[in-house]
């Protein structure tokens, strides 16, 4: 196992992944997008500013309000890929859902409930369809997502990218259309407010944020995506396991007359960071975490991340959280039980600087380890 490192985003940084770099980029971007807002103006429409920098941008036209938002996989695929030509599994059903999940539990993020995914599938040569098993697979995991979610498959973009891809790779990615139903308002941070309750509902493992540290794992593992955990599974066979989808559970919650709903962040890169991701000046502690996988455990061991890299790198068993009013908590644990989803009711929000205090591990995270976006209007 390698040293701890003391900057908890080093490890993804030998991965290839800078989050630093990339974080500032991201405010460039979004500073540049909110000086078109106004074209939206000349449709008759509106754009609800206060969504920049959240998982997905709201706008309100014709008397609606609506969540428009696009996600990538990122490199699971290529674990996909290895594991298949390395065990003979075919997974790329899992990473299909996965890229639905990506894209739909980042869309729910302000409330608004999916009506169509589109698919974007770029290979590196057509050639790669000629895998019929894994083209099949594909095709099937993406519409059991979108069967899941209740929403359409629109249609997408499968272009060959020949030298820009590797012919033997293929980049999954969605966007999605949704609709915040009528008379609710968006969730945009905004409503949040000290002593709102925070149910952390749990992971099934990898989801779709790490890979690229799983694979370098893998690589200096001898026996790389085959490696067996203490639980008996592969290394290969439990990244791959399929991300869990939360919108059944926001279609619960939406209506539900004991639990007003506050904020959702769906828990990807920068894992638990996350939970600070609203521009307020709010305390997030939480007194319970739910168990970590064992996948997670084994990857953020071989990769020598202490509590404080691993909770701000993995998700760590926490894919999604919930911010309801106080009282609500017990209710969404509930609803997400008979969903089938581990849920608990792991802390609240508090008046304070701007940050996240994770009690069971003896971490806390100061807001400025999260600067995704600029000031945003309101």
């Amino acid at each position: 196992m390698a040293d701890p490192d003391p900057d908890v985003h080093s490890a993804y940084r030998r991965a290839g992944v800078d989050y630093a770099v990339l974080d500032a980029s991201k405010r460039s971007a979004l500073s540049e997008a909110l000086a078109t807002s106004h074209w939206l103006a000349a449709a008759g429409a509106r754009a609800a500013d206060g969504s920049r920098g959240e998982p997905a941008f709201v706008l309100r036209f014709a008397g609606s309000t609506l969540a428009f938002v696009l996600e990538t996989l990122g490199t699971k695929s290529i674990v996909a890929r290895e594991y298949h030509e390395l065990a003979g599994v075919n997974r790329f059903d899992h990473v299909a859902y996965d890229t639905v999940a990506a894209v739909l539990n980042d869309l729910i993020c302000v409330g608004a409930l999916p009506l169509v995914v589109n698919a974007y599938f770029a290979t590196g040569s057509s050639a790669w369809y000629e895998h019929a098993e894994r083209a099949d697979a594909l095709l099937a995991g993406w519409r059991r997502g979108c069967e899941d979610a209740q929403c359409a498959w629109g249609g997408g973009e499968s272009p060959s990218l020949v030298d820009l891809l590797a012919p033997e790779e293929i980049e999954l990615a969605g966007s999605a259309l949704g609709f915040v139903p009528p008379p609710g308002e968006p969730l945009l941070g905004e409503q949040l407010a000290p002593s709102d309750e925070i149910v952390l509902l749990a992971s099934s493992g990898l989801h779709a944020n790490g890979a690229s540290l799983a694979r370098r794992v893998a690589a200096q593992l001898p026996r790389g995506l085959e490696t067996e955990l203490p639980d008996g599974t592969t290394f290969g066979e439990a990244l791959l396991a399929p991300s869990l989808l939360y919108v059944a559970l926001l279609r619960q919650l939406i209506g539900e007359p004991l639990v007003q709903l506050t904020y959702l962040s769906h828990i990807t890169g920068h894992g638990l960071l996350k939970l600070m991701r609203p521009q307020r000046e709010l305390t997030y502690r939480i007194r319970a975490l739910p168990p970590v996988p064992p996948v997670l455990a084994f990857l953020a061991a071989q990769a020598g991340l202490d509590a404080a890299a691993a909770h701000s790198t993995l998700n760590m068993g926490a894919g999604f959280a919930v911010y309801c009013r106080p009282g609500g908590g017990a209710r969404v644990v509930e609803v997400a039980g008979k969903l089938g989803l581990d849920a608990l009711l792991a802390g609240a929000v508090e008046e304070g600087p701007r940050q996240v205090i994770l009690e069971p591990v003896g971490v806390t995270f100061a807001g400025d380890q999260l600067a995704l976006a600029p000031e945003r209007a309101r």
